[in-house]
């Protein structure tokens, strides 16, 4: 591994240690940088400038070390952040969906960070009006996030939640399209999303507990004080969290409540939204469910019976439970059906199978199937309800790892699709100049983990290459093969771009899912391990020539594997990362360690959990030994992942290891999980990273 030395001008923060155990199952661990938690967490969240001095000093000691360290790539990170922007068309708009007489759409403005949601008269002709510009909302703010917009059913209202600190407490508002005028309701530490009821008058919301969890549902009559609002459901168990929705026919609306494995869902009829909720069947440990409705049956999408990759089932509305459950569309091993979605006469479903995403559309009155089709090796492909209901329109989005996102309307009678939009790359763009493929790389019990590639036609392959391989492996989330504009400017440099679609998401099923998680965790890791040694093998690159980079739980796997093999990795990007994962799920005050503890275990409960999450958390095996180049960043108002978790994880790492690549480590001080708002900021921490890369491999 080679190593850059830090010139002695830049000489690296080092954090205090000060004594500090934790004691459970009869042991006694040490964390001496457990002061860098601030007591008073929920408060910063709320209010940054509540933060301890102390703790302040050394995040800014780091970031004035990272702005040291990158100093000689200030103008390659300027470059980057053009060629990045270059790769955004300012002036876009998205393709307006129809409901009865109005199209909704958003659109940018030429400079603009933030969205404007327009609608203008499906007839073609009257002019524009615009809902809310978020542009304008965002001046003078720090950080500035639209959570939602959402209209009233008979179009007179706009409600919107923004959040202000990136700490993911939202404000909603309501806004009177007729005369373009706020209304004095204000509701404020909501999660975000709101839904209105058929009357026009009534909406509901969710709240977040004293612990960030959305833990209550609330009723909304407009004009009515924030204190009038009615509870209408509370969740009591800490593990799960709650959402709302609507069913796309507008029927009911819908509260979900959910952890990783198990659901529950209540309806109130949208007509009548004083009523109520009516629960659909009573929560089972390890029962997953959601429902829409048709006629006067529920469609069941559930992992009842056994069935892994989950099925569909029919229910009369008035008889829900699960005792009452037929099959529709039967469960298939190994074709996972992800969503699904209703329309008067045509119902979708996308599915997967093998890793690649497909359409598969049922015309209800006679039970004929079809799916959609597409040709590449890799690709990604995403659809939508829409506002309306009875219609035989789909809208669908489709990209490769070298095509742009491209919008269809489908028509589910005549099979014919309408190309709406082709995302534009005013920089240029010529697919043709690159090759995306797909490998199937053997892990250490013979699972096949796939990998995504993209690189230029004209880099030889001859082992040579830098790459650039991402992974992320948790909670069931697939990674789609789909285009990512900001990879472009490695892949230009001679960068391989590769996704390793590893257990612990569901990129091959569910199962694939299952065998990352709890007790069997570690498959996650060593898959990319694996992944990487067969990119080797292949000859797409060298030993000591990978850049790997996750965020979040993905942030976990660059901890663990930078801990189980650094000799692989020349340089480790790890986002917001989740490394103390002993200590945070052994703490059930945070907001997300109990609805956790079905993806990790609970250390809490039981030493057999504890000792298996021990041996992986990246802080906890942090050793003296030499680390890769490491690029580390972190939010301070993040609910999700605490600041302090990586700023904890740097610290260990700066005490223990023994060589001299760079570690640097910046904390966005007025941003959370999702790091700065506006689509040209965020840029910027992506041209850190591109410069970062080019710097630690000499390009």
């Amino acid at each position: 591994m080679s190593s850059i030395p830090v010139s002695e001008n830049n000489f690296a923060p080092k954090a205090e240690k000060r004594p500090f155990y934790h004691e459970l199952h009869g042991e006694r661990r040490e964390d001496p940088y457990a002061w860098l938690r601030a007591d008073n967490w929920q408060e910063v969240m709320r209010q940054p400038d509540k933060l301890s001095p102390d703790i302040r000093d050394y995040l800014e000691q780091e970031n004035g070390y990272c702005k040291a360290v990158m100093a000689d790539q200030e103008h390659l990170q300027e470059v980057l952040f053009e060629e990045l922007k270059g790769r955004i068309k300012e002036d876009d708009s998205s393709v307006p969906s129809p409901d009865g007489q109005w199209l909704y759409y958003l659109r940018y403005e030429e400079g603009a960070q933030h969205p404007i949601f327009c609608r203008k008269p499906s007839s073609g002709s009257g002019d524009e009006v615009i809902l809310l510009d978020g542009n304008k909302e965002a001046e003078g703010k720090d950080f500035f996030q639209i959570a939602s917009c959402s209209h009233s059913p008979d179009h007179r209202y706009v409600a919107y939640s923004v959040d202000e600190k990136g700490s993911e407490y939202y404000s909603l508002k309501i806004r009177d399209l007729s005369t373009g005028d706020e209304l004095d309701d204000l509701i404020e530490n909501t999660s975000g999303y709101v839904v209105w009821a058929a009357d026009n008058r009534t909406l509901f919301y969710t709240v977040l507990d004293e612990n960030h969890r959305p833990s209550k549902v609330f009723r909304h009559m407009l004009g009515d004080d924030e204190e009038l609002d009615v509870q209408v459901y509370e969740e009591t168990d800490p593990g799960f969290f709650v959402g709302i929705g609507k069913s796309e026919s507008g029927r009911f609306i819908q509260i979900l409540a959910h952890d990783h494995q198990t659901s529950e869902v209540h309806l109130i009829a949208s007509d009548q939204p004083a009523t109520p909720p009516k629960v659909v069947s009573v929560r089972q440990e390890g029962l997953e469910y959601e429902v829409t409705d048709h006629g006067e049956r529920l469609l069941v999408l559930t992992s009842a019976d056994g069935a892994v990759d989950f099925k569909i089932c029919e229910t009369a509305i008035d008889k829900p439970a699960r005792d009452n459950w037929k099959d529709l569309v039967p469960h298939q091993p190994g074709v996972l059906i992800l969503t699904q979605i209703l329309f008067k006469d045509h119902m979708t479903r996308l599915e997967r199978v093998e890793g690649l995403p497909r359409i598969v559309i049922t015309r209800i009155s006679d039970g004929q199937e079809h799916s959609i089709s597409f040709d590449e090796q890799a690709y990604s492909l995403g659809m939508s309800a829409g506002y309306e209901f009875d219609t035989t329109s789909l809208r669908f989005t489709y990209s490769s790892l070298s095509t742009p996102a491209q919008v269809y309307d489908y028509d589910m009678e005549s099979r014919e699709r309408v190309l709406r939009k082709e995302d534009e790359i005013p920089s240029g763009h010529n697919p043709d100049e690159y090759e995306v493929r797909r490998l199937m790389a053997p892990s250490h019990d013979g699972a096949l983990v796939p990998i995504s590639l993209l690189y230029r036609k004209d880099i030889p392959l001859d082992g040579k290459a830098p790459l650039l391989l991402y992974g992320y492996g948790s909670y069931g989330n697939a990674i789609p093969a789909g285009f990512m504009r900001n990879s472009y400017s490695l892949v230009d440099r001679g960068f391989v771009y590769a996704i390793a679609h590893i257990r612990g998401g569901t990129d091959k099923g569910y199962g694939w899912y299952l065998d990352g998680k709890m007790e069997k965790k570690k498959n996650t890791f060593i898959d990319f391990i694996a992944a990487a040694e067969h990119l080797i093998s292949e000859g797409y690159t060298s030993k000591g020539q990978i850049a790997a980079h996750g965020g979040s739980a993905g942030g976990m796997l660059m901890g663990v594997v930078s801990n189980m093999r650094p000799d692989l990795f020349k340089a480790i990007v790890a986002d917001v990362p989740f490394v103390d994962v002993l200590t945070t799920m052994c703490d059930a005050t945070l907001p997300l360690t109990p609805p956790e503890w079905p993806e990790w275990g609970n250390p809490i409960a039981g030493k057999e959990a504890y000792d298996y999450i021990k041996s992986y958390s990246p802080v906890d095996n942090v050793s003296i030994q030499a680390y890769p180049n490491m690029l580390i960043t972190a939010g301070l108002t993040d609910p999700r992942v605490t600041y302090w978790e990586p700023a904890k994880w740097v610290a260990k790492l700066r005490d223990l290891k023994i060589d001299t690549n760079h570690l640097i480590f910046k904390t966005n001080m007025s941003a959370g999980h999702g790091g700065a708002s506006g689509r040209f900021e965020r840029l910027k921490e992506v041209a850190l990273m591109d410069a970062f890369l080019v710097k630690v491999f000499g390009l």
